[in-house]
């Protein structure tokens, strides 16, 4: 199966090792536009993969199978919708479904609709509708921007200003805003693949937002994810799927948006039940580097039932008993500043243990450069989580990047209890 791959982070080089890994082919396999790591292992090809028009051809031309869009600046842009007209196999919502995750207004309006458990929220278009709104809901503040912002777009403060100075921000760039009432308790992230009728669940993460130690510092795309969750109840993957997924994807096809991809649901563990934070149309990172790193079952099937709505002739996906860190290196600055490209050294050759998945790289002169950001994911696989936290640091204390940085505290609480 020819597999076009669209994206150039962790993400992606995540999804590729998978497909390798499970099963496929890697000369049947291209990304676009790839990075420095990604092309050391696949072919990569230099193409805008938010075009529709480059990205259908392209596909078209190399007699592609399936294309298997990573990042969702493509899907806002459209790109799956010109693939699914010229006839393509295409894992990746539609730009009217991936309103999903470019409007939280719309997911709102979405989960209201389909009785899906989650916060109460105001939307607002001035900063004096975000102030009422604040004072409604009172400390902590929680301020999302309503559209795309890389992972960046959404505060937690219990810092009045500090939330008002947020929605200013995007305000100034013309997006609404939502102010949330404050949820407490664990998150948790859980995928589902979909083919816009039936769903499938994967193994639950849990990712680590905040840039340094101990949830200090501003918001990141995140620093780091373990893989299961071992203190989450029975039942709870079963659970998400009724409460939350199937009514979602049964309203956008009671919509005539279907989703068909991956419907990343944020949740929340409070002590009324579950709660959904927020949705998004593709797989998230850093938890894909975890949850793939687990799969078992291969990947390439599951991708291109779900892109062709055959997904109920799917078996549940299987997962090694195995548990998975990734813990994300990040240049000097992130998330506030942007650091000059740099050399990276001292990354080693994947192992059956650890690998590391590639964000934001390039190969100039036969080096390995970083290009600023979250950097590299060093991913390892063990039989506890003490183990999978040893080879991880030992792997990433091992690579040199003038500047950078990363937590030290990545699935600590969970390796701690397992060690009681």
């Amino acid at each position: 199966m020819k597999i076009l791959v669209l994206g150039s982070g962790a993400r992606e080089h995540a999804i590729i090792k998978a497909l390798i890994r499970t099963g496929s082919n890697p000369e049947e396999i291209t990304c676009a536009p790839g990075n420095g790591g990604i092309s050391q292992e696949v072919k990569t090809v230099n193409l805008d993969a938010n075009n529709p028009e480059a990205v259908t051809n392209w596909a078209l031309e190399a007699n592609t199978d399936l294309v298997v869009i990573g990042p969702e600046a493509p899907l806002v842009a459209g790109v799956s919708d010109a693939l699914r007209a010229a006839g393509i196999a295409v894992f990746g919502p539609s730009k009217a479904a991936a309103a999903l995750e470019g409007s939280k207004a719309f997911a709102k309006d979405v989960m209201a609709a389909a009785d899906v458990p989650t916060g109460m929220a105001r939307k607002c278009t001035s900063l004096t509708e975000v102030e009422s709104a604040l004072d409604e809901y009172g400390a902590p503040y929680v301020v999302k921007a309503d559209g795309l912002a890389a992972g960046k777009g959404v505060i937690v403060t219990t810092d009045k200003q500090a939330a008002l100075d947020h929605a200013q921000t995007f305000l100034h760039q013309g997006m609404e805003i939502l102010v949330e009432e404050f949820l407490d308790g664990e998150e948790v992230s859980l995928f589902f693949f979909s083919d816009g009728t039936s769903v499938v669940p994967l193994s639950p993460a849990q990712d680590f937002k905040r840039a340094y130690d101990f949830d200090k510092g501003p918001n990141t795309g995140g620093m780091g994810a373990y893989s299961p969750l071992p203190w989450l109840p029975e039942g709870f993957v079963e659970e998400v799927q009724e409460l939350v997924a199937l009514p979602t994807v049964r309203e956008l096809a009671r919509l005539a948006t279907p989703f068909v991809g991956l419907l990343y649901c944020g949740l929340i563990v409070t002590s009324k039940g579950i709660r959904v934070i927020e949705f998004n149309a593709r797989f998230g990172d850093p938890e894909t580097q975890v949850v793939l790193r687990r799969l078992v079952t291969p990947l390439s099937h599951l991708l291109h039932n779900a892109a062709t709505g055959h997904l109920a002739e799917v078996n549940e996906p299987e997962f090694t008993k195995d548990v998975a860190v990734t813990v994300v290196l990040a240049s000097e600055g992130y998330p506030v500043t942007s650091a000059p490209n740099r050399e990276i050294t001292g990354i080693v050759p994947d192992t059956d243990s650890v690998e590391v998945a590639h964000a934001a790289t390039k190969l100039e002169d036969g080096k390995l450069i970083a290009t600023g950001g979250r950097v590299l994911s060093v991913v390892s696989i063990a039989e506890d989580f003490h183990e999978a936290r040893r080879a991880a640091y030992e792997a990433i204390c091992g690579i040199e990047l003038e500047g950078s940085h990363y937590r030290t505290d990545i699935a600590l609480k969970v390796d701690e209890v397992e060690n009681v």
